[in-house]
C-alpha cells in the first residue's frame, strides 16, 4: 500500500462544497468517483480544508492509500480523464502513511478576490466578490493588522462551526489592489467555520468608510457573532492550499496561484 496525495483545483460554483452529501454534487463525490473508475475500487479521500458551497480551490491537498501500482503522473492523467471541466488535478506525490494532509499542515492559506465596480460582476460572476462602493485600502491594512497573532475569533465563527477552540494563531494578511480588482490573503493555524468571509464581511463595511479600522477591534474583543458584519458572499473565495514541512516533498502553489489578480 502507498498513501498518495493529490493537489486538486475546482471551480466551486456547481457544488455543494468539498464534502461528500448524498446529493453525489460535491467536489469529494466527484474526485471519488473518478478515482474509482481509474482504479477500479473503492476510494476514500481526506482534505486539507473544507470548503463550503460556491467557494473554490487552487490547491485542495487530499490523500488516499491505495495498492495500485501508478506513477505520479499516471495518477494526474488518469483521474483528470474521469473528472468534470471544472475540476483538476494538478498533481501527485507518493509518500508513506506518515504523511496526513490535515495533521501534518502547518498552516492554511486563503485569497478573497474582490471586484471593486459600480457596476456587478459579469464574466467574473460566481468567481469574484463585489463592492459598488470605492474601497480605502489603508483603513483596510490598519483593521486587519488588529487580527493578526493569536486571538479568540468567536465573533467571525459560524454558529454550525465544529472546531474544538475558537482560538486561532493568525500569521498574516496581505492586501493588495490591482486595477479594479483586490486581492486579500489569509494564512493561519487553522480557520473557524465562515471565518474569512465573517472577517470580509467587516473589511468590506470599514473599507467603505462605515465603519472606522478601530471596529475591527471591537469586534474581536466582543467574542460574539452578533458584534460583526453579515457573512459575505463565497463567490470569490479561494482555498490557496496548506503549508508543509519541505520533509514532505509537497509544491507550495500550482500555477494558478498567480494567475489570480
Amino acid at each position: 500500500m502507498v498513501r498518495v496525495v493529490l493537489g486538486v483545483s475546482y471551480n466551486g460554483q456547481a457544488y455543494q462544497g468539498w464534502q461528500s452529501q448524498l446529493s453525489g454534487l460535491t467536489v469529494q463525490d466527484k474526485l471519488e468517483k473518478a478515482l474509482g473508475k481509474f482504479t477500479a475500487q473503492r476510494v476514500s479521500t481526506l482534505c486539507a480544508g473544507r470548503t463550503d458551497a460556491g467557494v473554490h480551490a487552487l490547491m485542495q491537498v487530499v490523500h488516499f492509500d491505495s495498492d495500485r501500482e501508478r506513477d505520479t503522473h499516471a495518477w494526474v492523467r488518469g483521474t483528470n480523464a474521469n473528472l468534470p471541466r471544472d475540476i483538476a488535478v494538478q498533481w501527485a506525490v507518493l509518500t508513506s502513511k506518515d504523511f496526513h494532509c490535515r495533521a501534518s499542515a502547518t498552516s492554511r492559506r486563503y485569497a478573497y478576490v474582490l471586484l471593486e465596480s459600480p457596476v456587478r460582476p459579469s464574466v467574473d460572476a460566481g468567481r469574484v466578490g463585489w463592492s459598488f462602493r470605492p474601497l480605502d485600502l489603508s483603513a483596510m491594512r490598519q483593521a486587519a493588522g488588529i487580527l493578526l497573532g493569536e486571538h479568540d475569533f468567536t465573533s467571525f465563527r459560524a454558529s454550525a462551526c465544529q472546531a474544538l477552540s475558537p482560538v486561532k494563531n493568525m500569521l498574516a494578511i496581505d492586501i493588495h489592489q490591482r486595477g479594479a480588482y483586490w486581492r486579500i490573503e489569509f494564512e493561519a493555524n487553522a480557520f473557524l467555520h465562515h471565518m474569512i468571509r465573517n472577517i470580509m464581511g467587516c473589511l468590506v463595511q470599514i473599507g467603505q468608510g462605515k465603519r472606522p479600522p478601530e471596529w475591527m477591534a471591537e469586534v474581536l474583543a466582543a467574542r460574539d457573532r452578533d458584534a460583526a458584519a453579515p457573512t459575505f458572499s463565497p463567490d470569490g473565495l479561494y482555498f490557496l492550499g496548506p503549508r508543509y514541512d519541505p520533509q514532505w516533498g509537497m509544491p507550495e502553489r500550482t500555477p494558478a496561484y498567480d494567475g489570480l489578480p
